[in-house]
């Protein structure tokens, strides 16, 4: 029998529960919140445990198959480099910029083993953004694939960064070293002496105006992110199927479908592989047709990415013909999926169901989830906070808790925060204040705790003094059956400041115009929250790194007439 939420959190979070998710309280950077009882000290050794799991199929890609003993043969032989040929030390910063190789996943174990500090690259980045992350950085050594080398080659050079390249396509110049040549084998691990408030990462994130900022995440924000998503699991267990739920013939695994680079990747996906032992297959690119095979063939069980590549999985044409019963999760994170996924998602995945997290680079990933049931159910719901996080909506310009139901900034507290931004104190301040992070985004908690976002606050249209959150007009438009994808957005207008328009993706072989929409969201939608101007797209909309789409990209593709709307 399922648990009510309140006791499933009791059952597994409080002190004296005698489980791995105890809480205690503790003072991490002078706040006093509560932690597990039972954080390893560093993330450093949970790494290094991973050799544990021996000949276990950890990695696949493209035909190769990596047991644990194999990745942590050359997380040592990388180790060794480091330390003894490039002289780096606790706390010196390595960056690793490359695409989803198996050699990112052994860099971060280097780096992170021998107590430097693991900064990544987003691999989409121009000559100009690496040149700034590593001089902001402070990065001794760039590990990175023969792309992301030559972009850097010139910046690496001139400030006397050293360089490793992995899986080159041409010769190498002298002052490049490579991976295959230099990574021995059999050399046994270095560990660091490392406490559990020391830096671990620098993950950048992707401002919308001026340079990205560095986020920092201690070992002790990151295993506290992986603790509560585990945490967060059996709480959910416990209230969805009860403590007597049947034990899955599945064991766990993950398909990885974003970046390495990008929180969800590394946190989530990457580091709960390592910390449990699970297999973790890697795509060369988001297919979702080459992704349907990898999960029959190798029991995939859980798919988390952003919700766009959810919606490519379940409507692909050929989605009947594999078989995917071994998922029992499907979804992720980056922004709320419109109501008409989750209910194709739970109609889909037969013996899973939709997900969704609501977690920030800033956040180590972690936050609010929904899942099963719970999700079907409130479709437009985050979910519910799990301790030892604490979310509240607060006063944007008072910073006053507001009650059930008002509109205002989420906030969130918690062991898993980044402890600041790198060499950035001021934008530290103004996002982190008393220990509770200001995501900028807008929304509202229900009377039973269930949160529900509407927007970014500084990213909604504001139209003739009506605020319009974009993911109710795109979840209203996602309800058309012709839709694929669908991007909302404000253009500028003299008189009403702000009106709303939108780019839409049809779905293959099916066509939508102006004129169809409007006469779709007739009555579906108040009059004012109706685009005024819609482009029908015909290849994909415009993406960053992380799938999210880059709505900037699309509103001055409008100003500068590359795109023309058709306008009511």
């Amino acid at each position: 029998m399922a648990l009510s939420w309140s006791d499933a959190q009791n059952a597994v979070l409080n002190p004296g529960s005698g489980t791995p998710f105890e809480l205690v309280e503790d003072t991490v950077f002078g706040v006093k919140m509560e932690v597990f009882k039972n954080t390893p000290p560093n993330l450093a050794l949970v790494l290094q445990n991973a050799r544990n799991f021996g000949d276990a199929t950890f990695l696949l890609y493209e035909g190769e198959r990596w047991s644990f003993a194999q990745v942590m043969d050359q997380v040592d032989g990388l180790s060794h480099l480091l330390v003894h040929k490039y002289g780096v030390k606790k706390g010196d910063r390595v960056a690793v910029a490359m695409r989803n190789f198996p050699e990112w996943i052994m860099s971060f174990a280097a780096i992170i083993s021998i107590g430097a500090i693991n900064v990544s690259f987003n691999a989409w980045w121009t000559e100009d953004e690496m040149e700034f992350a590593l001089l902001d950085s402070g990065a001794t050594v760039l590990i990175g694939d023969q792309q992301r080398i030559d972009t850097a080659h010139a910046t690496c050079r001139q400030h006397g960064i050293k360089m490793v390249c992995v899986r080159p396509e041409r010769e190498v110049g002298a002052d490049v070293d490579e991976w295959a040549t230099e990574v021995k084998t059999g050399l046994g691990p270095i560990v660091a002496d490392i406490s559990m408030d020391d830096d671990a990462t620098i993950l950048y994130t992707s401002g919308t105006t001026g340079r990205p900022k560095g986020a920092v995440s201690t070992h002790r924000a990151i295993l506290s992110s992986l603790m509560a998503f585990s945490a967060r699991n059996a709480v959910l267990k416990l209230a969805s199927d009860g403590p007597e739920a049947p034990a899955d013939p599945f064991p766990p695994s993950f398909i990885l479908i974003v970046p390495l680079f990008h929180v969800t990747g590394c946190v989530p996906v990457m580091l709960s592989c390592f910390m449990a032992g699970l297999k973790l297959v890697i795509m060369y690119k988001w297919d979702a047709g080459k992704a349907l095979p990898i999960i029959q063939d190798e029991n995939i069980t859980n798919f988390v990415g952003v919700p766009t590549q959810s919606w490519d999985l379940v409507n692909h044409p050929d989605f009947d013909k594999y078989d995917t019963s071994s998922l029992r999760a499907v979804g992720g994170g980056g922004a709320p999926a419109p109501a008409a996924l989750v209910d194709k998602v739970a109609k889909s995945v037969k013996k899973g169901s939709p997900q969704l997290g609501y977690g920030m680079t800033e956040t180590n990933a972690y936050g609010p989830g929904n899942t099963g049931k719970f999700y079907t159910d409130r479709p437009t719901s985050t979910g519910r906070a799990t301790r030892p996080m604490r979310v509240e909506v607060r006063d944007p310009e008072t910073f006053k808790t507001l009650g059930p139901n008002e509109m205002g900034e989420i906030c969130m507290s918690g062991p898993m925060l980044i402890r600041g931004y790198w060499n950035r104190p001021d934008a530290t301040a103004e996002t982190i204040v008393d220990g509770w992070l200001r995501t900028g985004d807008g929304g509202y908690i229900d009377e039973e705790g269930f949160l529900f976002i509407k927007d970014r606050i500084k990213d909604m249209i504001l139209r003739g003094g009506e605020n319009i959150y974009c993911a109710e007009v795109e979840n209203a438009i996602y309800e058309h059956p012709a839709v694929h994808e669908v991007a909302v957005f404000g253009v500028p207008h003299e008189r009403l400041g702000e009106e709303v328009a939108v780019a839409i993706l049809p779905k293959e072989g099916q066509s939508i115009n102006a004129e169809d929409l409007w006469k779709f969201l007739d009555g579906n939608i108040s009059s004012f929250k109706v685009p005024n101007h819609v482009i029908v797209m015909n290849e994909e909309l415009p993406r960053n790194a992380a799938g999210k789409f880059l709505k900037t990209s699309l509103r001055d593709m409008v100003a500068q007439g590359q795109l023309k709307p058709t306008s009511r």
